[in-house]
C-alpha cells in the first residue's frame, strides 16, 4: 500500500474538526468547577444531547437505497469501535481530568497519533511518506516542548498518577478507534458510520451511568444544560462527523499528524478561559506544530 495523498477539503475539514475536539477539556475543567458533578454523570449528560442528533442522521441514513448492507462483522466491528472511541476512551478521558490540568491532558493524549500511524504502518503494512514523517516529528518534537513546563506540575496530588493513567489509557483506546475507522467508514459511508458508532458509545454510557448512578441524583441545572449542550453539539456531534469526513477523504496517518494542532488550539484556550500561563517554551513548540501541520496542508496543494 502507498501513501495516500490528500485534498485541501480533506485536509481544512479534519483540522477544524480538531480544533472543535480541543475545546472538550476546556468544557470539561469548567464543568467540573462549576456543577461539581462527576466524571460519569457529565459524560452521560454530553450523549443524551447528542444522542438525538445520531438517531436523526442514522435514521436518514438507513433510508439511502444506494447504501449497501452491512454485514455481521461489520456491525460488530462498527460497535467495537463505538465502544473503544466514545465510551472507554471518553470515559477514561473525563476521569483523569479530575486529576491533571488540561495542559498536561493534552500531552498524554496526544500520544494516539503515534500509536494510530505505528498500528497503520506496522500491522496493516501502510508505506509512510517522507512527509508524513517530517510532519510526525516536527509535531511530536512541539508538543514536547510546548508541554515541557507542565510535567512541572505537582506531581504530590494524590490523584495525579491516577489520572495521568487514565488518559494514557484513553490515548490507547483512541488509537484503536482512529485506525478501524479509517478503514470502516470507506465501507459504511461517513454519515451512517459516525451516527452508528456514537449510538453504541452512547448505550454503553447510559449502562455504565444506570449500573452506578440514579436519576434522581442529577440536577439538570441551568449550568449543567449549558455544559452538556457544548459538550454535545461543539466539541461531540460536530467534530465527529468531521474527523469521521476527514479520515474517509484523507487516510487515518493523515489526520492522526494534522490532529496534533490540538495542544495548540487548547494552549490558547486554557490561557484565555482557564487562566494558565503560556510560557516561552509553550511557544516555541506551539511554532513546531504549526509548521508540522501546514506541511500537511502544503502537500495537499500538490
Amino acid at each position: 500500500m502507498t501513501a495516500q495523498r490528500i485534498g485541501l477539503k480533506g485536509f481544512l475539514i479534519t483540522l477544524l474538526g480538531a480544533v472543535f475536539f480541543s475545546t472538550k477539556a476546556i468544557f470539561v475543567k469548567l464543568a467540573f468547577h462549576d456543577t461539581g458533578t462527576d466524571a460519569v454523570t457529565l459524560l452521560t449528560v454530553r450523549m443524551l444531547f447528542s444522542l438525538p442528533f445520531y438517531a436523526v442522521v442514522a435514521w436518514l441514513a438507513a433510508k439511502k437505497e444506494e447504501n449497501q448492507p452491512l454485514t455481521r462483522r461489520q456491525w460488530l466491528l462498527i460497535g467495537v469501535m463505538g465502544i473503544l472511541g466514545y465510551y472507554l476512551s471518553s470515559l477514561f478521558d473525563f476521569i483523569g481530568l479530575q486529576y491533571v490540568s488540561a495542559g498536561l491532558e493534552r500531552l498524554i493524549l496526544f500520544l494516539y497519533p503515534t500509536f494510530a500511524v505505528l498500528i497503520n504502518t506496522w500491522y496493516f503494512k501502510t508505506a509512510l511518506s517522507k512527509t508524513q514523517i517530517a510532519a510526525l516529528l516536527l509535531t511530536y518534537l512541539g508538543i514536547g516542548i510546548a508541554y515541557l513546563g507542565e510535567l512541572r506540575l505537582d506531581t504530590g496530588h494524590p490523584g495525579f498518577f491516577y489520572g495521568s493513567f487514565m488518559i494514557f489509557l484513553c490515548a490507547i483506546t483512541y488509537s484503536f478507534y482512529l485506525v478501524g475507522t479509517g478503514r470502516l467508514v470507506k465501507q459504511a459511508g461517513t454519515a451512517r458510520y459516525t451516527a452508528y458508532v456514537m449510538l453504541a458509545a452512547t448505550v454503553g454510557v447510559f449502562a455504565h451511568f444506570l449500573f452506578t448512578h440514579s436519576m434522581q441524583q442529577v440536577a439538570f441545572t441551568a449550568s449543567l444544560v449549558s455544559y452538556g449542550s457544548a459538550l454535545a453539539i461543539i466539541a461531540t456531534v460536530l467534530p465527529s462527523f468531521m474527523m469521521s469526513a476527514g479520515m474517509k477523504s484523507i487516510g487515518s496517518n493523515n489526520v492522526a499528524i494534522i490532529t496534533s494542532i490540538g495542544p495548540v488550539s487548547t494552549i490558547l484556550q486554557a490561557h484565555f478561559i482557564l487562566g494558565e500561563p503560556i510560557l516561552g517554551l509553550q511557544l516555541a513548540g506551539t511554532a513546531l506544530v504549526i509548521i508540522g501541520v501546514l506541511l500537511i496542508g502544503w502537500r495537499s496543494a500538490n
